[in-house]
């Protein structure tokens, strides 16, 4: 259990079972309700902006040091807003050992986290292996998938039907995925994919906040 009460990591539970909820569009190819998985690292907790050492002060400062680590920008307040949109249906999914995985929790209770973005305390994923997401996507349903690393939208393929690869990217995306520079376009896409906004709407980048 992290300090603190809070949730313990989940590392596999029984597949879940839909709920059906009328903010939420359903995803014709599969008939199943929109799921949506989002992973930590370079995506909501921005180590390699942290002031006194990027990603190494996240992974081996003290206590203090790790909870300095910055959100990245536009990520609560987006991550807030599709909470709303998908009723609930999103999850954190996340590739660490069981020290970070006690510091993630951590820095998520510090950061105030749940309250701030609406999401359940218990939806939160950990795996060994960037290939191990699928088994999280495959046990909730997902159909769309934040994150930045190339292999884990590899591994993911064929199940996830939205691929946003997050963030900076050394080679091109590949056909099956869309670029997401930041949480602005991010957001963006995500709620064009459910038709919750017309094509081209949706906040701007002049409405980029961080959230208090």
């Amino acid at each position: 259990m992290a300090d603190g009460g809070l949730a313990k990591p989940i590392v596999a539970v029984p597949r879940a079972r839909p709920v059906r909820h009328p903010s939420v569009m359903s995803m014709p190819a599969r008939g199943s309700e929109a799921r949506l998985g989002v992973d930590i690292g370079r995506v909501i907790i921005n180590g390699p902006a942290h002031p006194g050492g990027g990603d190494t002060a996240f992974f081996q400062g003290s206590e203090a040091v790790m909870l300095a680590t910055p959100e990245m920008a536009g990520s609560v307040a987006a991550i807030s807003r599709l909470v709303d949109l998908f009723a609930g249906r999103i999850w954190l999914v996340s590739k660490c050992g069981p020290r970070v995985q006690a510091r993630t929790l951590r820095w998520l209770g510090g950061h105030d986290f749940y309250r701030r973005t609406g999401l359940p305390p218990d939806h939160v994923r950990f795996c060994l292996t960037r290939p191990d997401k699928r088994i999280h996507c495959e046990q909730l349903s997902l159909t769309h998938f934040v994150d930045d690393h190339p292999e884990v939208h590899t591994a993911i393929r064929g199940y996830v039907d939205h691929h946003y690869f997050f963030g900076p990217q050394r080679e091109p995306v590949p056909g099956y995925g869309t670029h997401a520079r930041d949480w602005v376009e991010a957001g963006a896409l995500i709620r064009a994919s459910l038709g919750a906004d017309p094509p081209g709407s949706g906040p701007g980048r002049s409405a980029r906040a961080m959230p208090g």
